[in-house]
């Protein structure tokens, strides 16, 4: 179900929505990182459910476990096994669903590639998958602040509203995660309405990696931007990803979306815009790097729905249960983990990319 990402730093996700427990094994991290279950809880929390009104409801504490590869407080440079048990499991609303595909989910195409399918909460294809990628990519964060490192994501539209300004500090300071406390506020009203009216928003988180060096990325096949966009994308419900100016520079002049080089005081080049978004060529050039995520409206929704089932017979559906009205809030945690998984292995890739350094 290729469910494992990275090559250097290899991380396998395993478990599905209603299953006992949902985990993820870390392959490849170096040894005496220090690491311990506060570190990796504290980005879990920003994931979980029922943490505010305008996420789902369901109670899950998402406690993480470490099983194995870290001892005393560091990695030993085995395998990191991480798990965590569900424990607020309601399947009796998905049993009217068992041969009907919902709309919006991959209900249809599990069952047109498998011919089998776990319809209790959408079983792998939900975004409790997500857990294990959250998990994993809070020992990546670690690695790469080692590095001095720093990558951090928020919330920069919820459907028609948009932020105009920019306070890091206020991202975790209200629910939505927006760095706009102005239109955080609007955005929160909008998920109230949309939650009324029984239907949902989607969103575009964008995100950002500080201290990133030149020289991270693979050509021709694996190059950054190529690795995000496959990375993002992977997350459930992702439809855009967009790098840099990305589909704005169609409308520029090559002479002006250029970002001109220069040598700073250190004697470090680096550009004097960043329009690329911290990459040419698919190799990290030293500057930010910066992307945005484009994430669809929620495909659970309880209004009556048109489908057919099993059988290949017409159907109405209500899909009940517990969802989020908007899961971009959310997903602000899931695409931080995503940029640091990717960039955690490049890293470790980058070390051997000379016979030796400088």
């Amino acid at each position: 179900m290729a469910s494992t990402y990275g090559t250097a730093f290899r991380v396998t996700t395993w478990g599905e929505s209603h299953g006992p427990a949902l985990g993820a094994v870390v392959d490849g991290c170096p040894a005496l990182l220090a690491i311990d279950e506060a570190l990796i809880q504290r980005d879990l929390d920003r994931r979980r459910v029922g943490q505010s009104r305008v996420t789902s409801p369901r109670n899950e504490a998402d406690r993480v476990q470490i099983l194995s590869g870290v001892y005393e407080g560091y990695t030993t440079g085995a395998p990191i096994s991480l798990i965590s048990y569900n424990k607020d499991v309601d399947s009796s609303k998905y049993e009217n669903l068992r041969d009907v595909f919902r709309p919006g989910h991959a209900d249809y195409t599990y069952w047109a590639k498998y011919g089998h399918r776990d319809h209790r909460g959408g079983g792998r294809s939900s975004a409790r998958e997500t857990w294990g990628r959250v998990a994993a990519g809070a020992i990546a964060r670690a690695l790469l602040a080692t590095a001095g490192i720093d990558v951090y994501a928020y919330t920069v539209q919820i459907g028609t509203i948009v932020a105009t300004k920019f306070d890091r500090s206020v991202i975790e300071e209200n629910m939505v995660r927006a760095a706009d406390l102005d239109a955080a506020e609007a955005m929160i009203a909008a998920i109230d309405r949309i939650k009324e009216e029984k239907d949902s928003l989607g969103g575009i988180v964008e995100v950002r990696a500080d201290n990133v060096p030149p020289g991270l990325g693979e050509p021709t096949a694996e190059k950054l931007d190529a690795l995000i966009g496959q990375a993002m994308l992977s997350i459930p419900a992702v439809k855009g990803v967009e790098i840099g100016h990305g589909f704005r520079a169609v409308a520029m002049r090559g002479s002006d979306h250029n970002d001109a080089f220069f040598v700073d005081e250190s004697g470090r080049v680096r550009t004097r815009t960043n329009q690329a978004g911290g990459m040419l060529g698919g190799i990290s050039t030293g500057e930010p790097i910066i992307a945005r995520i484009a994430i669809k409206p929620t495909s659970s929704v309880s209004r009556e729905q048109e489908t057919v089932d099993r059988s290949l017979q017409p159907r109405r559906i209500l899909v009940e249960g517990r969802h989020d009205p908007c899961v971009v809030p959310r997903a602000v945690a899931v695409v931080e983990a995503m940029m640091c998984l990717v960039l955690g292995d490049l890293y470790l890739r980058n070390r051997m990319s000379r016979a030796y350094w400088e």
